[in-house]
This record gives structure tokens, C-alpha cells and sequence, in this order.
């Protein structure tokens, strides 16, 4: 079918979109609410006005939801085009709090953009924000993010986000006209509702309504502190992902600037949490031999994602006791830091200052379980995600660009393997754990390395492999939270065929973080790309698995003993609970309330 944009004759399909034709033929029109890798087109923005002369005549229509058809004629730039588009903009803008100077998305926001987009050099309109609506809140009750409703645009990709993606359905619509907001369902606040603080919906958000907790000047406060020692240390995913925020090309390796940055801005000890990954995988994979061959609780679920581990406790506690009680790698990084590490180089506990980078939100929310921490002390005392180191950089004038790369330290931390390496992509812990899992069931270590059934990108991928005299073990992967339920109801319905199941709730695993890049227009960019640049770094490493590591058997040998040993339970090892009963307060609590206004 043909028509003609901008007088030019176009080609579509039945049922394409204005806006996907014209997108596609090279014609640029503004949209806030489209967003293009959700499949998200509402029409809620009403920016993306284009007019059209048809049988019908002529009109101004959104071109998002409204279809080309045979022989229409579009105009994207006229005069009343460009008007009303300047109007809408401007009417967004006066429902919008317009402190950009203090927004974490100043310079970055996709509502400025739009303003410049449509040629806005005034604002006619009145703030009508100057004494927020009820709803438009700004709540700081979670523990690793905040939603500021007075800097919400109400275009829901957040919501979408939630509920088709991740399965959660956090976010709701609520009130109805100017009144209307982004909610958290019948919760009184943020904390307590259903939200698991994946930071997906941070990634969508098109302002600055939603974000992380910035935890920036407790750092500088610590690196300020003559008292203090500073141990740093980064996940597997931030060296290919680090990057994105300096301009380099997607998934390139920036390890050695960032322990680079790292001592420019003052760091006293610089490790890799590939180490504790590496760890983790010991104590994960003979949990799961013992499981195995003890007749434990079967299958075993993965425990290293913090945002599968709250989606678990709020919304599926019966699967709780299929979880490994393995801590995740940055929650034995920060017990080791602070009692093997500090024992090693004669530190005192009381003054070390453990600070993770990561590209996971849940992760600052993970560092504050009481569970995480010996006499009130958290083994990790401030998480940043990569968001915020790239702030900190610039904020100290590090110039990430030019800096030479350095190593790590090498304080009996740090050297690694590239099983802990694809920690960072989905897959990448069932083949790390098979890896050794095999080697300690088959007495040798699999054949060619690499597991190729473990990889790829879909959604559930499902795998039967041979680890020695235990015969064919079913395995499987997921990444995404709606996927993880499914593969949960299975297993709690006994129908399960799997043995060991891994769950990363970032779509992709850590390379798709919630703390990771936002890249304007995108959502999880160039994600192929960091996945096989983790991929070609394991590859590249002097030890692959494990349980080959000097320092994991050093780390055993002089100081746990063996993995799953009392010790290493003690340290490395934690426990979950069902939080179930706090969305159901939230419940009973919204309806007294609503009881009270009737």
C-alpha cells in the first residue's frame, strides 16, 4: 500500500502506524510516550501530532496509534503541526516540576530534548505543581530508590515495564483527571508495596521522576576520612558496561579504568567481586551436590539475583525453601572483606568502609538485610550503581576517557576466573556452576569448557547435560521476572523436570541492569554485544573454572576448610522470609483508609 509523507510516496503494510512508517522512511516526529522496544504506544503524550488529508479531509491526529492508509497525505512540520506540538509541550511542562537544575536527569532528560524538539523558547503556562495534587508525592520510603510524582509525565512506560515485563504489576494508574498518578497499588508507600526494585522502570522512565537512592556523598565522606579504610570493589557486567556512560563503544572492557578512577578519587584497597563470584559458585555448587545426593529440597533455585530473592519473598514465599542459602557474590565479598581480608592484611574490621559498584538497584537493597550484617554492622556498607559512579567521576573531575588502565590490588582478593566472568550475562551461573559441578562428579573437567546449551537470550532456555556418574540433570535458565514465575508455579505444582534453575530477574541478566546506562529512546541496548564481550573475556582468562582459582584454594585451605563447611556457613551462607503478610497489611490498610474517606 502507498501513501505520501511530506509529499514523498511511502510503502507500508496494512495496520503499520504513521509514526513507524515515517520513522522508517527517515522523517523525524517528536513522541514522549512511544517507546518503540516495549511496544509501548498509548498515545497519553499527544506530541507526536501530524496532519492528514484522507477521505475524511483534514486533521491533526496522533501518530502513534493512528494507521496510514492507501493514498493518505501526511504533513509532519506545518505550521499548525509545529503550533499545537509547541502547546502540548508546553502544557507537559506546567504539569511537571520544573527544578531541573536538581534532577538526576538534568542534561539527560528526554522532556528537555522534546522541548528543543518542538523549537519551545517559552513556557506560557503556569506550574499548576506548585502545590503538588494528592498523589503526586515525592516518596523516599524504599530502601534503594525514590518516585518523585511531581516530576512524572504519566506516560507509563513504567507501568508497562512492570506489569508486561517483569509480571509485577508494582505501578498503577490512580485518580483521574489532573489528580491522576503513578501509584503503587493499595500500599500506603513505596516500601511497602509489591515492588521488588529490579530499577526497571528507572531504565524507561523518560525524566527524572523515577531513579536510585544516590549514596554519593557518603563515599566522598568516607574517602575524606582519615579514620576510614576504603575497599572498593566492582561487579562481573560493570567492566562491559562502564563504558556506556564515557562514550565507548557498547561492551567494551573498561576493568583497568576503573580501578584506575577508582585511585584517583582516593580508593585505599581496589578488588574484584570476581573473586566472590567465584566463591559463591563453591558454596553454591556443592549445596547443590548435597542437595543431590541427601535428597534435599529439589530443584535448586540461584540466589545471586537480590531482586528474584524480594519477588520470591513477596510473591512467591513457598518457593523459598528450593532457594540455595548461598549469599549472593557481593554478599560474600562484603563478609570476606571484613573478617578474612582484614585478618590477612592486619586491618582493623570497625574501620573498613566496604563500596561495591553494581549494576543492579536491588543490590542497595540487598547491602541493608539485617540478615547481611553481624551485630547491627552491614558487611557492605554503601552500594552506587554504575549511574552513580559515572557521576562521582565527573563530580572529582576524573577524566575516565584518557585515564591509563591499572590492576586490581592483589590482596588475596582478586584474581578470578571467567566462570565468575559471565556471572554478568543470563546463563552465565548455571555454566560456571556446571563447570564445577562436573569437575568434582566426573573427576575431570568438561570437555571444550563451555557449555553451549547454556547460552543465548531467550526467555527460558532449557538444557540436559551429563555431569559424570549422575547421569543426565535437567537444567534451566531464566532471565525476567514473569518467566521466573512460571517456572516457580511449575515447580510448586510438583511438575517440575528440572534440577537446578537459574533466575536472573533483569531481562538479560546484570548486563541489563536496573543500575546500568539509560540510553535515551532505548531499553537494553547493544545487549548481544555485552553479552558476547563477557563471553570473549572468559575466554581470554588464564583460569575458567572456579575451583581452579590460587586464591579460592588458598581461601579454603587456610581459612574455611572446605565449601559448605561449618565456617563457611556461618560466613557465606544466609536465610530468607516470607514477606508476603506486608502487601497484604498494605491491603487492609488501604481499604481502612478508603473505609474512613466513604
Amino acid at each position: 500500500m502507498k501513501a505520501y509523507i511530506n509529499s514523498r510516496e511511502c510503502e507500508f503494510e496494512q495496520g503499520e502506524s504513521i509514526l513507524a512508517v515515517a520513522r522508517r522512511n527517515g522523517f523525524f516526529i517528536p513522541s514522549l510516550c512511544h517507546f518503540s522496544p516495549l511496544n509501548h504506544t498509548p498515545g497519553t503524550c499527544r506530541v507526536c501530532l501530524v496532519q492528514v488529508t484522507d477521505e475524511a479531509g483534514t486533521r491533526l491526529v496522533t501518530s502513534c496509534d493512528t494507521p496510514l492508509s492507501e493514498g493518505m497525505q501526511v504533513n509532519t512540520y506545518s505550521s499548525k503541526v509545529r503550533e499545537r506540538q509547541r502547546m502540548q509541550v508546553e502544557m507537559i511542562l506546567a504539569d511537571h516540576h520544573q527544578d531541573c537544575a536538581s534532577c538526576t536527569r538534568h542534561g539527560d532528560c528526554e522532556l528537555q530534548d522534546l522541548a528543543e524538539a518542538v523549537g519551545l523558547t517559552r513556557n506560557r503556562f503556569a506550574n499548576i505543581l506548585q502545590k503538588p495534587a494528592a498523589g503526586r508525592v515525592v516518596d523516599e520510603s524504599a530502601t534503594a530508590m525514590f518516585r518523585d510524582m511531581t516530576k512524572c509525565i504519566r506516560c507509563l512506560r513504567c507501568v508497562t515495564v512492570c506489569r508486561d515485563v517483569q509480571g509485577v504489576a508494582a505501578l498503577t494508574v490512580d485518580g483521574k483527571g489532573l489528580g491522576s498518578h503513578i501509584g503503587v497499588g493499595m500500599a500506603p508507600n513505596h516500601k511497602s508495596s509489591a515492588c521488588i526494585q529490579c530499577g526497571q522502570c528507572i531504565l524507561v522512565c523518560p525524566t527524572g521522576s523515577l531513579g536510585e537512592r544516590d549514596q554519593n556523598d557518603t563515599v566522598l565522606d568516607y574517602l575524606a576520612s582519615p579514620d576510614v579504610t576504603t575497599v572498593f570493589s566492582f561487579a562481573p557486567s560493570v567492566r562491559v558496561l562502564m563504558g556506556d556512560e564515557f562514550g565507548f563503544a557498547p561492551g567494551t572492557n573498561v576493568e583497568g579504568k576503573i580501578v584506575a578512577a577508582l585511585r584517583a578519587i582516593g580508593a585505599d584497597i581496589v578488588i574484584d567481586t570476581d573473586f566472590a563470584a567465584d566463591v559463591t559458585i563453591m558454596e553454591e555448587g556443592y549445596e547443590l551436590l548435597g542437595r543431590i545426593k541427601n535428597g534435599g529440597t529439589l530443584p535448586m533455585f540461584t540466589s545471586c539475583c537480590p531482586a528474584w530473592i524480594n519477588f520470591a519473598e513477596k510473591h512467591i514465599p513457598d518457593i523459598l525453601p528450593h532457594i540455595s542459602s548461598t549469599r549472593s557474590p557481593q554478599g560474600i565479598q562484603g563478609a570476606l572483606v571484613k573478617s578474612y581480608l582484614a585478618e590477612k592484611m592486619h586491618l582493623d574490621p570497625k574501620r573498613i568502609k566496604n563500596i561495591s559498584i553494581m549494576p543492579c538497584i536491588a543490590k542497595k537493597d540487598e547491602a541493608a538485610r539485617p540478615q547481611l550484617a553481624r551485630d547491627g554492622v552491614p558487611d557492605n556498607d554503601v552500594v552506587i550503581s554504575v549511574r552513580e559512579f559515572s557521576r562521582l567521576l565527573r563530580r572529582l573531575g576524573v577524566d575516565f576517557v584518557s585515564i591509563p588502565p591499572e590492576p586490581f590490588d592483589n590482596p588475596f582478593m582478586s584474581a578470578s576466573t571467567g566462570a565468575a566472568v559471565i556471572f554478568g550475562t543470563t546463563g552465565g551461573v548455571m555454566e560456571a556452576a556446571v563447570r564445577t559441578v562436573h569437575a568434582v562428579l566426573a573427576g575431570k573437567e568438561l570437555q571444550g569448557i563451555v557449555a553451549k546449551p547454556l547460552r543465548g537470550l531467550e526467555g527460558v532456555r532449557t538444557a540436559e547435560l551429563t555431569l559424570g556418574p549422575a547421569g543426565p540433570v535437567k537444567l534451566a535458565i531464566c532471565h525476567g521476572l514473569r518467566n521466573a514465575r512460571i517456572l516457580a508455579e511449575e515447580v510448586l505444582a510438583g511438575k517440575s523436570p528440572y534440577t537446578f534453575i537459574e533466575v536472573m530477574a533483569c531481562p538479560g541478566g546484570c548486563i541489563d541492569g536496573g543500575g546500568s546506562s539509560r540510553i535515551k529512546g532505548a531499553y537494553h541496548p547493544a545487549r548481544a554485544r555485552k553479552q558476547q564481550s563477557l563471553y570473549d573475556l572468559d575466554h581470554q582468562m588464564t583460569y575458567r573454572q572456579s575451583h581452579n582459582n590460587p586464591q579460592i584454594k588458598l581461601l579454603y585451605s587456610s581459612y574455611l576448610g572446605e565449601p559448605n563447611s561449618e565456617k563457611a556457613h556461618h560466613l557465606l551462607h544466609t536465610h530468607y522470609s516470607d514477606r508476603q503478610d506486608i502487601l497484604t497489611e498494605s491491603i487492609d490498610e488501604n481499604k481502612r483508609r478508603l473505609t474512613l474517606t466513604d
